[in-house]
């Protein structure tokens, strides 16, 4: 799918057709590579465009939006066509890179740093450029992974968890409004296009808007007002764009109001996960072809990931909806990163997931005996990895890969118990464990011969998680700076 095929307007029914958001910046960048392209300076465009050079050079560097009928001068000048001319894909990766960091050095971001703005020129060199937005990437994970979990917030999670084991994460009321929704724009089968995702907006009166300078505290924003959704135009984010679209829209499908609490916010979060993956995976095809693979014995998240064009990890959350309701196959899922920390984590067939006293999984370390760990250490990273662990609630098969983000390189694993595993592909693997946990002489204790030789010899220096003793974001929507968002939505209002 590419970023430029997302720019389709949708117009709500009361109101007139909105021009496209111009992203100023990626024009800039792409005039002047156009320029330098065809061997021009500015002077020589100026001249061609009638323009003086003053007014091209505010134009190249983003900080000035050019008239319609400059834009067709240019064009014209450059030969090139208007829609080449506003692609949104920056023309090489020099380009990219510049459009990157003009975007950190105007965000909130670089403003809270109080450091000099870097001149972006063809004098910078690229290493330099290179450098500077990989240190502002890093900056803005390590800041996203310090988001606080106080008691209340993480027996909220406890407890959620538990709801989700009780209900087998199968919840037949959102499976019915996603049903509802497919229904209403004529879905039949197959991966769920860009094309119908649209519809679907407009459907529900919705226009969908690209923008670059989305508030960095969110992933989409929603205009209740006039009807408007805000998405981002880069293609940096971890997340399926399909699935930030619908999780906004199911937010007004599932009639949500403000959260009254931190609980409240999560299950939000739940509800509108679980929306957006029942329409990228519609229940009656997903049990379909669910069910011809257990009837072949040949279950595969891989192939649930490659049927209705989704990400694996969506494909594997898809399973623990459906599995225990329709396959009758209790499962478990984990999303754990290479530190070895939980991220993500739902049980319901009776493994032993770590937990502190509130009940809460993530942010638990996980056995180093685990699929979801020895799966980083395999050195293929093209197939996928299974594994049978012994443990002291029984023995579980597990299958699992590894895939990298911003934050990191993280396994997604899935697993049944031992009485299930006949039904899934990898069922012959020869690779096996025993896993003692929670019992700390598993994983959390030296071997004796280690200890004996370093205990008392070592003093590491740890890195300091300041982020445990910090207070929870405030706010109705933890973590999202409200004036920011009301700001950005006032600068959009009047396009």
């Amino acid at each position: 799918m590419s970023p430029s095929s997302w720019n389709r307007e949708v117009t709500p029914p009361s109101s007139s057709t909105a021009a496209p958001e111009l992203d100023v910046i990626s024009l800039g960048r792409r005039v002047r590579h156009l320029r330098k392209q065809a061997g021009y300076t500015l002077d020589d465009l100026s001249a061609a465009v009638g323009t003086a050079p003053s007014q091209l050079s505010l134009i190249e560097n983003g900080k000035r939006e050019p008239k319609l009928s400059l834009l067709q001068g240019l064009a014209s000048a450059l030969n090139v066509g208007i829609d080449q001319l506003l692609g949104a894909e920056p023309p090489s990766r020099r380009a990219a890179l510049e459009i990157e960091l003009e975007r950190y050095q105007r965000g909130p971001l670089y403003e809270s740093l109080n450091l000099p703005k870097i001149r972006i020129s063809s004098r910078l060199p690229l290493n330099v450029l290179e450098a500077q937005v990989g240190l502002l990437h890093e900056l803005e994970r390590k800041l996203n992974e310090q988001v606080a979990t106080p008691e209340e917030a993480r027996r909220a999670n406890g407890e959620l968890r538990a709801m989700m084991r009780e209900r087998g994460n199968y919840f037949p009321e959102y499976e019915a409004e996603a049903q509802k929704v497919l229904s209403t724009v004529g879905y039949t089968s197959g991966p769920l296009s860009q094309h119908v995702i649209a519809d679907i907006a407009g459907h529900l009166g919705f226009s969908l808007h690209h923008v670059s300078d989305l508030p960095h505290s969110t992933r989409s924003v929603t205009d209740l007002k006039n009807h408007r959704i805000y998405l981002t135009q880069g293609g940096r984010s971890d997340h399926d764009p399909r699935s930030v679209l619908l999780q906004a829209l199911g937010h007004y499908v599932l009639g949500h109001q403000t959260p009254a609490s931190y609980a409240d916010f999560l299950m939000q979060r739940v509800a509108t996960n679980y929306f957006a993956a029942a329409l990228l995976l519609p229940e009656k095809a997903t049990v379909e072809f669910l069910q011809r693979a257990k009837q072949a014995k040949e279950i595969a998240v891989e192939d649930i990931r490659d049927a209705f064009a989704v990400s694996y990890e969506t494909a594997a959350h898809r399973f623990t909806n459906l599995a225990t309701q329709h396959l009758d196959i209790r499962t478990h899922f984990q999303k754990t990163h290479k530190s070895g920390i939980i991220y993500k984590a739902y049980e319901n067939d009776g493994v032993t997931f770590p937990q502190d006293h509130t009940g809460a999984i993530e942010g638990q370390p996980s056995c180093k005996q685990w699929t979801s760990r020895v799966v980083f250490d395999v050195p293929d990273k093209f197939s996928a990895y299974s594994q049978y662990t012994d443990t002291p609630s029984g023995t579980y098969w597990c299958t699992a890969r590894t895939e990298r983000s911003a934050n990191g390189e993280f396994s997604l694993s899935v697993g049944v118990p031992y009485a299930h595993v006949k039904w899934f592909r990898g069922r012959d693997t020869t690779e096996r464990s025993k896993s003692l946990c929670p019992d700390e002489s598993c994983c959390k204790r030296p071997p004796m011969e280690l200890a004996s030789e370093w205990a008392g010899n070592a003093w590491p220096s740890a890195r300091a998680h300041s982020h445990l003793l910090a207070a929870m974001p405030p706010g109705a929507f933890p973590g999202v700076d409200e004036t920011e968002v009301y700001t950005f939505l006032q600068a959009h209002s009047g396009n």
